[in-house]
């Protein structure tokens, strides 16, 4: 029980500090972040009082001290009022990233499980088989990782989008065919079929990673002394693998894993740029093109929200599988 004590209480002191430099961050730079987005909201139509007040209680300007614009500012995130966008004008901030994060979840979550299972998976059996002809997967699975994201992305689109027509290369859906996404059959596998380009990016990039890592724990593993002691049991080679080599050797990658998938929320945004993809990745460059501060302020409060629940979570897991960290986390 200490142990878990521990990690809560230093997650609810991470995410305090987290949503407190979130607050203090506009509040520091040199000007005054909310009369240069009012101006801009202006530039639109006329700008309400209940606006003006908003963007002033998130960025700073407020005729209010700072201790009492902190707790408006902690009320309004409690009730999920973020501020109005002003790339998007008058669209709340919290309702574009509600439209956007299923987007990026379903690809980019989806794309990290997929290229993380087929490496631990691939890097096990891999490791078992260490000198023998499937060593030779390592090297391509690491060509692939060291090519940059946005170039993958490029080859991808340019050889199997224009030149072989395998896939569309823009956007989530066909948006000549349909104004949003239906849910009929004919609608869903056109959604896929655009996610397909964007998915095979980021596990081609991802999974030599993945694959390596495992395939080096796994040989590390194999000549500890309880491997050994296994072997000499006469279990089933089969069960030496899963049981003991495969577990033990996986505890690190998990942890890895946890990172990757917290990270998966804040989206990926050279890989949503080149396909133009409405997900978070798309929405915060659109946020930082546009000096849009609400909505920076709210893509990176949802992402450190995610990464310290999802690292908390597998904290949790973790200390569960691997009882050790218990006695010394």
């Amino acid at each position: 029980m200490k142990y878990y004590g521990r990690r809560v209480a230093f997650y609810a002191i991470t995410l305090w500090a987290a949503v407190s430099l979130n607050f203090l961050i506009p509040r520091m730079l040199p000007g005054d972040p909310a009369q240069i987005l009012i101006g801009k909201l202006a530039r639109n139509g006329d700008v309400t009082p209940a606006v003006e007040r908003n963007v002033k209680l998130i960025l700073g300007g407020s005729d209010e001290s700072l201790w009492n614009q902190y707790w408006a500012y902690l009320d309004n995130i409690v009730h999920g009022d973020l501020g109005i966008s002003v790339s998007k004008y008058p669209e709340p901030v919290w309702d574009l990233i509600k439209d956007a994060l299923p987007w990026t979840l379903c690809l980019v979550g989806a794309s990290t499980i997929i290229a993380f299972a087929i490496g631990i998976v691939g890097g096990a059996w891999i490791g078992w088989r260490r000198g023998s002809a499937w060593d030779h997967v390592i090297p391509f699975t690491a060509l692939l990782q060291s090519v940059p994201y946005f170039w993958l992305a490029l080859l991808l689109v340019y050889f199997l989008g224009m030149k072989l027509g395998l896939a569309p290369i823009s956007w989530g859906w066909d948006v000549q065919k349909y104004d949003h996404p239906e849910w009929t059959w004919a609608s869903m596998v056109d959604v896929f079929q655009h996610a397909v380009l964007p998915a095979l990016t980021i596990v081609l990039s991802a999974v030599g990673g993945w694959l390596v890592g495992m395939r080096n724990m796994m040989v590390s593993t194999l000549a500890e002394d309880y491997i050994v002691t296994a072997e000499a049991k006469g279990l089933r080679p089969r069960r030496v693998l899963w049981v003991y080599a495969v577990r033990n050797a996986a505890l690190p990658s998990f942890a890895g894993f946890a990172v990757a998938l917290a990270f998966v929320v804040s989206g990926s945004l050279v890989m949503e740029q080149v396909f133009s993809y409405p997900g978070i990745g798309k929405l915060m460059i659109t946020a930082v093109s546009n000096a849009d501060y609400a909505l920076m302020q709210g893509v990176f409060l949802l992402t450190t929200v995610a990464v310290l629940v999802v690292n908390f979570l597998m904290d949790l897991i973790y200390g569960y599988i691997d009882p050790r960290t218990r006695h010394h986390g």
